[in-house]
């Protein structure tokens, strides 16, 4: 069956992917309250259809920091993504630079920058996780600089990992030897990934903080390597520490309170993602939409505002951009795609949202994504 929406990706890449991994992307923290939220907060939201609006001409490009984009959509960093497909953000890249859109490279990514620009001849944009090893991540913001990245993108709502369920039952979390063993014969039991991913997609290391820990390993070490490295003592004025070493612009991703957001204007960084870590931190927290109008009216001169979190499809990114957003950033989406079927998967995939976008647009008779609004909205 050919895939024909994000769901169906998410279908395709549940039966080809062990359990670990897919329920690794998949899945939220805790009861997954703040996950089931993000979707349907946006599937709530209604679109006020117009008609006769003379919609034969329709543009979806936007900028971003300079650059020109075909659609208003972002490949979101997501760790771990070579263990989706050989070499999994590379192809992911590929996908990105077809599309005509930027691909941002997770810190957690098995792909380092180098491998990434050389394969597509495009620096992508750099996520940038702190730990606590300043002197390291001196080293790793000099090289992604080097390496010519436009655009860092700082997670910042990652002070600690939250508790993510399924995540401790099938051994990604303090898996036990019982656990391991079942992941052993899970991965025997997906013989596509296997030969793909296992066998020929290594190396298998995290390649931008290899360096920071000879012993971590892709699975076994993954999270608690995490909770040990990561800085938890953060605060608004690190963000003067990484201007310092960052001449380019600079993006919050994390931001899901009014105030977080005025302040990150006064650190004087140039974007914020609205973001509650795709429901996979904060469970109880608000939902990304939720919170985007009141944030976008109290910065959006200030800031680029970009949003995160249950966009699956072309029609959510246009009630986004119609709240205050300037473009999406899709995490899940071209996980599942990039599971179900690497590249190709991921390049169909956001083929199949320009045609749900585009299709929005000419029944909302919207003729330029830049001019979304919030009377594009029911009420």
């Amino acid at each position: 069956m050919k895939p024909a929406c994000v769901a169906d990706y998410r279908a395709a890449a549940r039966r080809r992917l062990p359990r670990v991994l897919f329920d690794y992307i998949d899945g939220g923290s805790y009861a997954e309250q703040t996950l089931a939220a993000n979707v349907a907060d946006i599937q709530a939201i209604k679109l006020r259809q117009r008609v006769m609006r003379d919609v034969s001409k329709l543009s979806m490009k936007t900028e971003l920091f300079g650059a020109n984009l075909n659609l208003p959509i972002v490949l979101s960093p997501v760790g771990l993504g070579g263990m989706y497909a050989r070499r999994g953000e590379v192809q992911a890249a590929k996908a990105a630079k077809t599309a005509g859109i930027p691909f941002c490279l997770s810190t957690m990514g098995l792909c380092g920058i180098e491998e990434v620009t050389k394969a597509t001849g495009v620096a992508p944009w750099f996520q940038l996780y702190m730990i606590k090893d300043r002197g390291f991540m001196d080293q790793v913001l000099t090289s992604v600089a080097e390496h010519g990245a436009p655009v860092l993108v700082f997670t910042i709502d990652l002070p600690m990992p939250g508790a993510r369920y399924r995540d401790v039952r099938h051994g990604m979390v303090g898996g036990t030897t019982r656990q391991r063993i079942a992941q052993v014969f899970d991965g025997l039991a997906h013989p596509g990934w296997l030969w793909d991913v296992q066998i020929n997609g290594g190396p298998h290391v995290l390649h931008t903080i290899a360096g920071a820990s000879k012993e971590l390993k892709v699975l076994a070490e993954f999270w608690n390597w995490i909770a040990r490295n990561f800085d938890a003592s953060l605060t608004w004025d690190d963000i003067a520490w990484v201007r310092q070493r960052w001449k380019g612009p600079i993006v919050l991703k994390g931001i899901l309170d009014v105030e977080d957001a005025r302040e990150a204007a006064r650190c004087g960084v140039d974007g914020i993602v609205v973001s509650n870590h795709g429901g996979r931190q904060l469970d109880g927290a608000p939902s990304s939409i939720s919170a985007l109008p009141a944030i976008a009216e109290a910065v959006g001169d200030q800031l680029t505002v970009l949003m995160d979190g249950g966009v699956r499809s072309g029609l959510d990114v246009l009630k986004a951009l119609s709240l205050g957003a300037k473009a999406c950033l899709i995490g899940r989406a071209w996980a599942w795609a990039l599971g179900a079927g690497g590249e190709t998967g991921v390049t169909n995939m956001l083929h199949t949202m320009r045609q749900e976008l585009r299709m929005a647009l000419a029944l909302t008779g919207c003729t330029d994504v830049r001019r979304a609004g919030p009377e594009l909205l029911a009420r």
